[in-house]
């Protein structure tokens, strides 16, 4: 129940990541979270998650904003500014991580588990936890639909509408951080990024549609916390994170391939259609141009140019039958009067764009 309500909710605020360009965010905040983990600990000395996952969210917000000063501030892109705060956040955290872990002290045991996350340590009051800001999340999509697409697709009619686009702004940047921070319990920093990316990117490549993307990127997302953690827990000393991270990218897969869109197979399907098309428009093209500069398309002449065109369209000749447009008896050919108007205008529309 956790992983699935995890995936749904990294599912459905990843897609507003991945149309916004922003594909390294979830990666820079779940690097940023760590050092917030580890000063969490040192002042608390307990390993209650909670507190520690505070301590993740509030170093997570202020990686986000300092993401967001370096860009606003100097003329550095996005990009270095994500590196940047990844880095020096990450090497921090791990800096933290090192010196508790030469504590003389056994409670700091495992804290290491949120580099790359143990879902077995997940309890019921973590689940209720996941589910409560999911519902959040999902009441403050509903609320700001129309504000969060509209500054999606278009930021600068944003502003011409009145609404406040740094507040919108901050808000989805928020709620992602706040996903993300759940997550690495679970996936941990290393792989989180994955879960934000992996279900939106696979939601991509079937539709057009923001809502509907929305939703599939959640189904998706859930499934491969299910499916993870199922296969996980079926051998010993299998982690769920990475587990749940190949099933998400299985999920990606598949859809590059069998998306009827934008699918590699089906593009290939298309591509190989026209040009079959293309071979027949030219066949027919070609035998309108055969009867229109012949007066007796019966002569030998004639039949041997045909002969000759059909080196690599007998195929497509066939075809042209099976549409009515030609007649063929043994060496004798002639066009249908439904052949001859198509043909004409192939030959007239080609001849046309020869002259251009």
């Amino acid at each position: 129940m956790g992983t699935a309500i995890l995936g749904a909710i990294t599912g459905m605020l990843g897609s507003f990541a991945v149309l916004r360009k922003q594909s390294l965010l979830g990666d820079a905040i779940s690097h940023a979270a760590l050092p917030g983990i580890a000063i969490a600990f040192l002042i608390t000395g307990a390993k209650d998650s909670n507190t520690l996952l505070l301590g993740a969210l509030v170093s997570g917000l202020i990686g986000t904003f300092w993401i967001r000063g370096i860009i606003t501030k100097t003329h550095l892109k996005s990009d270095t500014a994500l590196g940047l705060i990844l880095s020096l956040f990450f090497g921090f955290g791990m800096l933290l991580l090192t010196y508790i872990q030469k504590q003389p002290n056994a409670n700091q045991a495992g804290l290491d588990k949120y580099l790359f996350g143990q879902a077995a340590t997940l309890v019921e009051r973590d689940v209720w936890l996941m589910a409560i800001v999911t519902g959040i999340c999902l009441l403050v999509l509903l609320l700001f639909w129309k504000e969060f697409k509209i500054l999606l697709f278009d930021a600068d009619y944003t502003k011409t509408l009145g609404f406040n686009t740094k507040t919108i702004d901050i808000l989805i940047t928020s709620f992602i951080v706040l996903a993300i921070v759940l997550g690495l319990q679970t996936v941990g920093v290393v792989l989180m990024s994955a879960m934000l990316l992996a279900p939106a990117a696979a939601a991509r490549q079937w539709t057009n549609s923001l809502g509907v993307m929305v939703i599939l990127a959640a189904i998706f997302g859930a499934f491969s916390g299910v499916f993870g953690t199922a296969i996980s827990a079926t051998q010993n000393n299998l982690s769920t994170g990475p587990v749940i991270v190949i099933v998400a990218s299985i999920f990606v897969l598949l859809s590059f391939v069998f998306s009827p869109s934008r699918g590699l197979l089906f593009k290939q399907i298309r591509f190989i259609k026209n040009r079959r098309d293309l071979e027949l428009h030219k066949t027919l093209a070609f035998m309108y141009n055969i009867a229109e500069t012949h007066e007796d398309i019966t002569h030998p002449h004639a039949i041997k140019i045909l002969n000759n065109f059909q080196g690599f369209t007998k195929g497509t000749l066939q075809k042209l039958v099976h549409k009515n447009y030609v007649k063929l008896d043994g060496n004798m050919w002639y066009m249908t009067e439904e052949g001859f108007k198509t043909a004409s205008n192939l030959y007239n529309q080609q001849t046309t764009g020869d002259n251009e």
